[in-house]
């Protein structure tokens, strides 16, 4: 495949899920468990598997679990810019959106990018 073919399918879910985790990883000094992306149309989503830090584990299971997801919260915020440049340049679109959030039991995060157009 040439750099000028743009990745599709399973390869592109591959892409997308490498780059949340190389990001994810780099902020937080560690990366999810497990993690797998999907897309449909303009949406493409990816799912991430234990990821919290043993710190955060321990904040939540002692009371403070609104702490740690607020404290998660500011963190995906930190991210966004970085999440929205390395989406799109691995789908060539642009992202008109970024959601993200995370559930504590079970332990499970999940990021969203709605795309400007649909991904073929």
């Amino acid at each position: 495949m040439s750099d000028s073919e743009p990745l599709s399918g399973g390869e592109l879910n591959a892409a997308v899920t490498r780059e949340v985790i190389r990001i994810q990883s780099e902020s937080h000094g560690r990366g999810p468990k497990k993690a797998f992306s999907f897309h449909n149309g303009n949406l493409l989503i990816t799912v991430l598997e234990e990821v919290l830090t043993p710190a955060e584990r321990k904040l939540a299971g002692n009371g403070h679990s609104e702490a740690v997801l607020k404290m998660r919260r500011l963190y995906q915020r930190s991210m966004a810019a970085e999440m929205k440049e390395r989406i799109e340049a691995v789908t060539g679109r642009r992202v008109t959106a970024f959601l993200a959030d995370n559930h504590l039991e079970p332990d499970m995060a999940v990021e969203i990018f709605i795309l400007d157009r649909p991904l073929t």
